[in-house]
């Protein structure tokens, strides 16, 4: 009964330790994933500078996997390539020591006043009042980041304590596991392979290591032939994931990963062999290590591998071909941004809300080409333009339904508010930039019925038409500046403007009926005329809408209260929207001529 609860006891200090490494692991990509995206773009192109950066983001996010996961991503999406990749992914396997070097905090034992504050004991609940803190009563922009950083420290160190405690009921036990697993090297990289890939964290194994070497002699002989086990293990969960859904080069980021562990692996036991049979190891042989020894060991395997293996990145991306061979296929025009959407990113939001956003801007651009284009076809009709634009109203189908679909993919990895607040405001661009290419395809189709009547459209509708493309643009800038830098000043810019086109082809409607009575235009053209007013006042409202969605995310409060905002803007209880909507309507309408006559309201 006694083994039982210290057993149980044991996996609950197991439990908080994954959780707080978790936690702290998640709470740190979170913060700087999008930081980090930027950096790994810009310092790629030198193996030793590609080198550094693995070993500085793994060490910041507390995660080789997360790192590797990231470069594969990137590589999907070609801003980095497979050669560039190489640096990051050795640095990344020794930056992930350095969360070894920070439970190593364990041999802390010391009645100074000072290096208690340093002991597990004490930093442990000192980190969780200071993230309950953060959390609870302390309110800046990333204190909620911050505290789940400092709790998932506190309940990592919390679980270690429990675990440390719950071995020492297990001496005797775990003793004889580990002396078996020392007098039998195969069974010791098994061991320590199969842990890691369980728990798909090679610094959690390793974790463990350090904390049954508080009560449980560890001799090196043990610990190496383990941590080369460890290499292995966490290498294949790396691979699995940088394999799904994902491009040749991309699979070829977490085999290359795979081949340096291997690589890794046969030079420690080649060379921690050697040592042993020249006698170099004697005094460490049997020795037992504790948390920092085993920290140390890990750090030095990881290092002296990383030197001498670095220049041979060249050969790692051969083999890598020779296994994962390209697929001929036809690419998309826009395959950099579709291969962007990669779900390796799921566990980093941030990055993947940043591929989100390029596939969204990629479809307003286009949508608004194709919307300028279309126009000038109501001018100069063109068989080839023509065919561009249905091409590409194509294209942006094909990009909102691959947005949406990783947009609902990626909502069950989702649980911070301002993520919520982004997703929300995502699936709104992507119906709206949908919506203007559709409306871009509409005006060519009348152009196209225009052009096959054989009407033209008359010198006074050819001018009112660029006054309303004039205004159109004017809108266009404003959502596109909106959207692109969260700029609230620019949303509420296009609600006045949105309003006087309204008014405009309201008004440029009753004009071109006068010009019907008055037999000056053709009733084909007519038709086609207004056909092409209705779509700028959709094109508009479409505008309108990115506007609002903008307006939410930068102010919460009003996301379930949208149609109120608008509601009351039109009632004219807003003094800056009424000075604004009354100047830009008395410009555009001057700029019609004095034969329309536009009322405000």
């Amino acid at each position: 009964m006694e083994i039982t609860l210290t057993v149980i006891g044991l996996l609950g200090g197991l439990a908080l330790f994954l959780y707080g490494m978790r936690l702290m692991s998640g709470s740190l990509k979170e913060s700087s994933s999008g930081t980090l995206k930027k950096v790994m773009e810009r310092m790629t192109n030198n193996p030793v500078k590609a080198f550094l950066l693995g070993v500085a983001v793994t060490a910041v996010i507390q995660s080789s996997t997360a790192c590797i996961v990231i470069t594969s991503g990137l590589v999907a999406a070609e801003i980095i390539t497979l050669r560039q990749s190489l640096g990051i992914i050795i640095g990344a396997n020794v930056g992930t020591t350095v969360t070894g070097q920070i439970i190593r905090l364990l041999d802390v034992q010391s009645e100074n006043s000072v290096l208690r504050f340093f002991q597990p004991s004490t930093l442990a609940p000192i980190a969780l009042i200071i993230g309950i803190v953060l959390i609870m009563f302390i309110h800046f922009k990333k204190s909620d980041v911050v505290g789940h950083i400092a709790l998932g420290f506190g309940i990592l160190f919390t679980g270690l304590l429990n675990m440390t405690a719950a071995v020492e009921g297990l001496k005797g036990v775990l003793g004889g596991v580990f002396a078996n697993i020392g007098n039998n090297p195969f069974l010791g990289y098994a061991s320590g392979a199969g842990v890691a890939f369980v728990l798909q964290s090679s610094s959690a194994t390793i974790g463990i290591l350090q904390a049954f070497s508080m009560h449980i002699p560890l001799p090196f002989s043990t610990i190496y032939i383990v941590l080369v086990g460890v290499y292995l293990g966490d290498c294949v969960t790396t691979a699995i994931v940088c394999s799904i859904g994902a491009k040749p080069d991309s699979r070829r980021v977490g085999l290359i990963n795979i081949l340096y562990n291997l690589s890794k692996t046969a030079l420690v036991l080649v060379g921690v062999g050697l040592a042993h049979n020249f006698g170099w190891l004697n005094n460490l042989w049997s020795s037992n290590l504790n948390s920092g020894g085993i920290a140390n060991t890990n750090t030095i395997f990881n290092l002296a591998c990383a030197i001498l293996l670095l220049p041979l990145v060249g050969v790692y991306v051969k083999i890598s071909k020779k296994i994962i061979k390209d697929k001929p296929e036809q690419e998309s025009k826009y395959a950099t941004q579709l291969n962007a959407l990669s779900p390796v990113f799921f566990s980093t939001p941030a990055l993947a809300f940043g591929s989100c956003f390029d596939g969204l801007h990629t479809m307003f651009e286009s949508s608004r080409r194709s919307i300028e284009k279309a126009v000038s076809l109501l001018y100069k009709f063109d068989e080839k333009v023509y065919a561009e634009i249905a091409e590409e109203e194509d294209n942006i189908d094909m990009l909102a339904d691959r947005v949406s679909d990783y947009l609902v993919r990626l909502s069950g990895h989702i649980t911070e508010k301002d993520h919520i607040l982004i997703m929300d405001q995502y699936y709104k661009l992507v119906n709206e930039f949908e919506k203007l290419g559709d409306y871009a395809k509409d005006i060519s189709d009348t152009a196209k019925v225009l052009d096959a009547s054989g009407s033209r459209f008359s010198g006074e509708a050819r001018r009112e038409l660029g006054v309303v493309m004039d205004l159109l643009s004017k809108i266009l800038d404003f959502t596109a500046q909106s959207y692109e830098k969260m700029d609230i000043d620019a949303a509420r810019h296009i609600e006045p403007y949105e309003e006087v086109m309204d008014d405009m082809v309201n008004a440029l409607h009753d004009n071109h009926l006068a010009r019907l009575r008055e037999g000056k235009c053709t009733m084909d053209a007519g038709t086609c005329f207004l056909d092409v007013m209705n779509n700028m006042e959709y094109i508009s409202d479409a505008c309108s809408n990115v506007g609002v969605a903008v307006v939410s995310r930068v102010t919460p409060q009003l996301a379930r209260q949208a149609h109120m905002y608008i509601s009351t803007l039109h009632q004219g209880t807003d003094e800056w929207y009424n000075e604004m909507y009354q100047t830009e309507h008395d410009a555009y309408f001057a700029k019609l001529g004095e034969e329309v006559t536009g009322t405000a309201r």
